[in-house]
């Protein structure tokens, strides 16, 4: 055993193997403020010396520089990234002004982990040197420790905490410590070397169990935090989801690497009908043939750990990325006939409920995970929990078949807004349980992380037979910057007093129609629909249609889903994450299937679209290709007595219209000015006469923190008489 020395403060405090690897996430809601804070103290020099272990297991200075995935960045960036982590983070909530090196800080700040597997990364950076790292970590660890004993602290730790920041850069480490194992696993063996402590792995191997399916019971259950601060979690974990969970059945063991030889030996790799478009497209890049940490030797197989190649251990768990696990599924089925598949993120915690202990509470991990027994896989039936399951946690991460999102109530945390945002995209799937390494945050039942379905962590599968499922909506944000101008302008903020456009104009409609028949309306140029539900609560039936189908599907997921998610731009490359929800609106939720929102182009409309009592155009037609054409046939689309209302600033750009077509906003042939209103008023006869004297009607769009749009629409009010 090689004690590990800190010098903090004229102070030194020695941590021993064992003392680093002891150790589990903190209770944030009791205890005294003092013993909080020597328990942050402590957990934090266990975390900081623990992670540089790791990089104790390389071979050279060569091999912090070797690229052993080419997604993501060599090993030096991880070795520095997790301190920068600190002191960025401090600095971003305010509690600091301090920087210990502005380079490092910029250049070790940001990985390339999302990618796809065949987006590489080649981009060349000027990376520092170990020892360069090494000190600022030094720096780091003394900064921090001065901030853990010095900050102001009470009980319970909230997020908005001092130490609810350290405690994330603690979790943040933990985490890199296990993806630095899966990258330093991917190194050729002479970049690394045997390790005091990562070196120990399991030595027990033989034949595999033969795996079985038993029966999981389901049930109602919550799954989420809902606001529950009792341990430190990721913004995706808060909220709450209610769900039921129907009876199924589970494999008792996890896929061992000989239960999975019988899929590669079958050919799987080389039958595209198991695998999906985007499986299917990885293997034939990748030229897949068997599991990565597989290595072929003529007739048999190695296996590959983090710092040495072994004789196949058969009764481990197989490593693989969620690709080859839903493929292995579909193969499952065809040869048992069985509907095989992986389980949901809901049906996982079902079986997670057997196990009633939890990280913080347990004297000794009941499966092989928090490091405690060993550092790697060991065999499928060495930890056996209630009703004859084995390995509910630890081993290996489970891959599901949910992608992730966030739940009811789901907020993003301010000080690391793109921890979880980015992957609500639909394309990266949770997996559960933790494995061998999985350590602090990742060795909690609540926990949720999710990667691209190519990725690779020390993760496998444990197989259900249960119902299809249906078709999995993720709730993801809009990011294009005219979509989210547009949810904006509709549904949020109003500024400098600005009433809400799409309101304030749907009311005029309503004002001056109300003696009115009020059964069908058309909002042509709904854009994101605001006005399209306030119309609905007075019509029977509104149809609303737009030229972008991007623009209509913000209501649209407002209707189905009930809330929709959008990135407004600040500044830069900075946004703001925000929310919309149908409940925010009075009244939306018993009017929304009144609404039909439709893509279609107001100058050339289906005739179905027509007869109706009320037209509102809003700031469309200075945007059409040809307005004269729009004006003819929508005349014929009103009921008689019924009404056309447009809006409009009349900013007749040649770029949406030919200046042969506008409406007005010119000078005729007789020399006068003609205003659109003239234009209208020519358009428009003898069918339709000016009801009201034109109503100005202002807004402002906010393009970014610091530039608004403001604008004065004029709205005119026509009524059919012929």
């Amino acid at each position: 055993m090689s004690p590990d020395t800190v010098h903090d403060m004229g102070k030194s405090i020695i941590l021993s193997d064992n003392n680093l690897l002891n150790t589990r996430t903190l209770k944030l809601d009791q205890g005294s403020p003092e013993e909080k804070r020597q328990e942050i103290l402590d957990y934090f020099h266990k975390t900081f010396s623990l992670y540089e272990t790791i990089f104790e297991c390389l071979n050279g200075e060569e091999a912090f520089y070797a690229r052993a995935n080419p997604l993501r960045h060599p090993l030096i960036f991880y070795y520095g990234h997790t301190a920068v982590f600190f002191i960025n983070k401090l600095n971003v909530a305010k509690f600091i002004d301090k920087r210990l090196d502005e380079t490092l800080e910029s250049t070790l700040a940001i990985g390339v982990d999302e990618m796809s597997w065949d987006d590489l990364n080649e981009n060349s950076y000027n990376w520092p040197t170990p020892s360069t790292v090494k000190s600022y970590r030094d720096k780091t660890r003394v900064l921090v420790d001065h901030f853990i004993r010095t900050c102001d602290l009470s009980v319970p730790i909230k997020q908005n905490d001092p130490l609810w920041i350290i405690m994330m850069g603690i979790e943040h480490e933990r985490i890199h410590m296990e993806t630095t194992a899966v990258l330093i696993r991917e190194l050729p063996l002479t970049q690394v070397k045997p390790h005091r402590i990562w070196s120990k792995i399991c030595s027990e191997s033989s034949t595999a169990p033969e795996n079985e399916l038993l029966k999981v019971e389901g049930g109602k259950l919550t799954l989420g935090k809902g606001q529950n601060n009792q341990h430190f979690g990721w913004d995706n974990e808060y909220g709450t989801l209610h769900t039921t969970v129907k009876t199924f059945n589970a494999s008792k063991y996890l896929v061992s690497n000989q239960e999975y030889l019988d899929f590669v030996k079958d050919n799987g790799y080389e039958r595209e009908k198991y695998w999906s478009s985007e499986g299917w497209n990885w293997v034939t890049y990748k030229k897949a043939q068997f599991p990565a940490y597989w290595i072929k030797q003529g007739s048999d197989y190695k296996y590959r750990t983090m710092l040495e190649v072994i004789a196949m251990p058969w009764d481990w768990p197989v490593d693989i990325n969620y690709l080859e696990a839903k493929a292995f599924c579909n193969w499952k089925s065809e040869k048992t006939g069985k509907a095989i598949r992986l389980p949901t993120e809901a049906e996982w915690y079902k079986l997670r409920g057997l196990e009633p202990t939890d990280q913080p509470t347990w004297d000794h991990a009941p499966g092989n995970i928090n490091l405690e027994h060993g550092m790697s896989s060991c065999p499928v039936n060495r930890h056996e929990f209630p009703e004859g399951f084995f390995d509910i946690i630890g081993n290996v991460w489970q891959w599901t078949e949910t992608p992730i999102d966030g739940f009811e109530g789901f907020d993003v945390h301010p000080i690391y807004d793109d921890f979880s945002t980015p992957t609500f995209d639909g394309k990266h799937n949770i997996f559960k349980g933790g494995c061998w390494i999985s350590t602090g945050n990742y060795a909690l039942k609540d926990s949720r992380y999710a990667f691209r379905r190519h990725f690779f962590q020390y993760s496998g599968l444990r197989y259900v037979e249960a119902a299809e499922l249906p078709a999995t909506e993720v709730n993801m944000y809009e990011t294009d910057d005219i979509v989210a101008q547009y949810i904006e302008f509709h549904y949020g903020d109003q500024y400098f007093g600005v009433p809400s456009f799409p309101v304030a104009c749907a009311k005029i409609c309503l004002d001056h129609t109300a003696e009115s028949t009020k059964e069908r309306a058309l909002d042509l140029g709904c854009a994101t629909g605001r006005a399209s539900f306030e119309l609905a609560k007075s019509y029977d039936h509104v149809d609303a249609i737009d030229f972008s189908a991007r623009l209509i599907q913000a209501p649209s997921a407002l209707q189905h889903k009930g809330t929709q998610r959008y990135t407004v731009q600040d500044e830069g490359e900075l946004v703001s994450y925000k929310e919309i929800k149908l409940d925010d609106f009075e009244g939306y939720r018993e009017i929304k299937d009144k609404v039909s929102f439709t893509q279609g182009d107001a100058c050339n409309l289906d005739a179905k679209y027509t007869d109706y009592d009320l037209v509102f155009a809003g700031n469309l037609i200075d945007r059409l290709y040809d307005p004269q054409k729009f004006i003819s046939t929508i005349k014929e689309r009103i009921r008689a007595g019924g009404h056309l209302v447009l809006t409009s600033p009349y900013t007749w750009l040649e770029e949406f219209t030919q200046r042969d077509n506008w409406l007005g906003g010119y000078k005729a042939n007789t020399g006068e000015n003609h205003t659109t209103l003239d234009g209208l008023r020519d358009a428009l006869a003898p069918e339709f006469e000016l009801i009201t004297q034109p109503i100005d009607v202002p807004f402002v769009i906010r393009e970014t923190r610091r530039k608004y749009q403001h604008t004065v629409a004029e709205l005119t009010i026509w009524k059919k008489t012929g």
